[in-house]
């Protein structure tokens, strides 16, 4: 079963590789695209959301490159990059990017058609998702799973406001658009139940058992010295079969989503679509 979790490395180094070579034709087409903006303040956006875009595409690239486990500090490949503080601190940026992209989009659509929830939306999620980081950093200093059950419920009902200001979206939206928001919609619903049903019951099973065994967590200072160790090279199936569900979605679909952002139909006013 080792050999297992050594194709799935591979794989999705692979695919990390293709990615970084998609975001570059995405780059080619948004540059050559240039003329075809009425509004300069259009393409500025959507430069914004490419750049965004590459440092998701990056941070994902990286941890395709050298998967871990945060708390139980295990991964796949032993460099100086390996450790938990490198890889959360690249996580945090990349999450925090994409998040970005969405935002921005939510802001320009709500602001376009005069919606004030998405709007609203759009000016909350990059704190929401503020708090999801520090929940997480806190899980793995800690090595207390209650901070990925606290994250990734954050991110779940992220993923339900921006489910409801697509929805709102809607009936003011051109046919462009809507193809747009059905992607989104789709991608959004799927996130949802593979969170409820998967990401968060998980974590709530690992924080019950440690509960029931009478686990001692560690302080910050603790946790900032043991995650900053080398980790643990292991390549057992048992201990990746869990993760590798979550981290081949995030890797490859996420990272999609994000390239594809940039090229979304524009919602400012008088714009011509693409």
């Amino acid at each position: 079963m080792t050999m297992a979790v050594q194709i799935w490395w591979i794989s999705l180094s692979v695919i990390a590789v293709l990615n970084i070579a998609a975001w570059m034709v995405s780059a080619k087409l948004l540059a050559s695209s240039h003329e075809n903006f009425f509004f300069a303040v259009k393409h500025r956006q959507r430069r914004w959301m490419l750049w965004l875009s590459a440092a998701y595409v990056a941070g994902c690239a990286f941890r395709s490159f050298l998967p871990r486990i945060d708390l139980e500090r295990v991964c796949l490949v032993q460099t100086g990059l390996s450790n938990m503080m490198v890889g959360r601190s690249v996580a945090t940026v990349a999450e925090l990017c994409f998040i970005a992209q969405c935002a921005l989009l939510l802001h320009e659509a709500g602001s376009s058609k005069d919606n004030k929830f998405v709007v609203m939306v759009s000016l909350l999620l990059i704190p929401i998702i503020v708090v999801a980081e520090i929940s997480s950093w806190y899980a793995i200093l800690s090595t207390n799973y209650f901070g990925h059950v606290v994250e990734n419920s954050i991110w779940t009902f992220s993923a339900v406001l921006l489910l409801m200001s697509l929805y709102m979206l809607w009936p003011h939206s051109t046919r462009p658009q809507r193809h747009f928001l059905v992607a989104m919609m789709a991608f959004a619903i799927g996130y949802i139940l593979f969170m409820t049903s998967v990401d968060v019951p998980m974590y709530w099973a690992r924080w019950s058992a440690d509960q029931t065994a009478g686990a001692v967590y560690l302080s910050v200072m603790q946790g900032v010295m043991d995650a900053s160790r080398a980790c643990v090279v292991d390549f057992g199936w048992d201990v990746w079969r869990q993760e590798i569900p979550w981290m081949t979605l995030y890797f490859t679909v996420a990272v999609w989503v994000s390239i594809s952002l940039t090229h979304v139909p524009g919602w400012i006013n008088g714009a011509p679509r693409k």
